[in-house]
């Protein structure tokens, strides 16, 4: 299936069977062990992994110069043989590579491109300034490497395009309402921390007309709260439709505690007027990583009987 262009963002084209999918490090080292568990959950799904042996430098917690890093990622962009881009991990230093990024050769090569974490940072620029649809999905060396780690229904939904990608989520399950209502526009976000470090800088997150994913792990609830606090100052939360949380992995409050994390997200967006959900496991997550396209637009619909997420082609 050729790359298309649809409401406005640019589709790459699906995965299949076969295809070469380049793997990258543009953030931390990581394991070898995870590294190596992740190329064997690739190929049973019927993909190659490519990688060239630079991936395995460090640099302090790097993997690798920022040199390395970013011109293995153009050369992935650029390789024709290359169908698809999965992040081994992220934890920090994809921020080295914007400066130098040549936006314009990413968006004459548009493919899939898959990763959270600190690759927030990445995602979100490629969207913004190219147009790009990305994937906040499942990394190598943090997710495939696990036994159940991928969310299979919504990575095939989303990138090898077997149906119509959505998620829906019954009274009950981990996925809670907070805000009744209905919205659409497009789907953008990530790992709040990145976010909020993109404040002030060339590279901050557009969020006006959008549904704004936000998620994070190992972080207080006043820290969650700061952050929050944070992008409502800075003004964007004002023209978002709809929010919708993560899983919040290990930002729960200490034992003893009497509130949530729910009442202190709540506190900040409230008074939004707008849908608001809590629980997503899309990013840090403790089971099955799902699978969102990030730049499609998207409708969400939050009831008492279940919270929807999808795609409107």
């Amino acid at each position: 299936m050729p790359k298309s262009r649809a409401n406005g963002c640019i589709k790459p084209a699906a995965l299949v069977s076969g295809d070469r999918v380049g793997i990258v490090a543009p953030a931390s080292s990581f394991k070898r062990e995870r590294f190596d568990a992740g190329c064997v959950a690739l190929r049973k799904l019927g993909y190659e992994p490519v990688f060239g042996d630079s991936i395995f430098e460090r640099d302090l917690y790097f993997a690798g110069s920022a040199e390395r890093r970013l011109l293995e990622l153009e050369e992935m962009f650029c390789r024709d043989d290359i169908k698809a881009i999965i992040c081994a991990r992220g934890g920090y230093g994809a921020n080295y590579l914007l400066p130098k990024l040549d936006i314009q050769k990413i968006a004459a090569h548009p493919k899939i491109f898959v990763g959270y974490s600190d690759i927030t940072s990445l995602t979100t620029w490629f969207g913004d300034a190219a147009g790009l649809v990305t994937f906040h999905g499942a990394m190598l060396a943090a997710d495939f490497n696990r036994p159940d780690g991928v969310h299979l229904d919504s990575w095939r939904e989303a990138l090898e395009g077997q149906r119509d990608w959505r998620v829906a989520f019954a009274a009950g399950s981990e996925v809670k309402p907070l805000a009744r209502g209905s919205a659409e526009g497009m789907l953008c976000g990530g790992c709040l921390s990145i976010l909020v470090a993109s404040l002030g800088t060339a590279w901050e997150i557009e969020t006006n007309g959008k549904i704004l994913f936000i998620e994070d792990v190992g972080t207080k609830p006043y820290q969650i709260d700061r952050m929050l606090m944070h992008l409502k100052l800075a003004g964007k939360f004002g023209g978002v439709r709809g929010i919708v949380f993560g899983e919040m992995l290990d930002c729960a409050p200490p034992p003893g505690q009497e509130y949530t994390l729910e009442e202190v997200a709540m506190r900040v967006v409230g008074d939004l007027d707008v849908p608001v959900a809590y629980g997503l496991p899309s990013g840090h997550v403790a089971g099955a990583n799902i699978t969102l396209p990030i730049g499609v637009r998207v409708s969400l619909e939050v009831g008492d009987s279940a919270v929807t997420l999808k795609e409107i082609r």
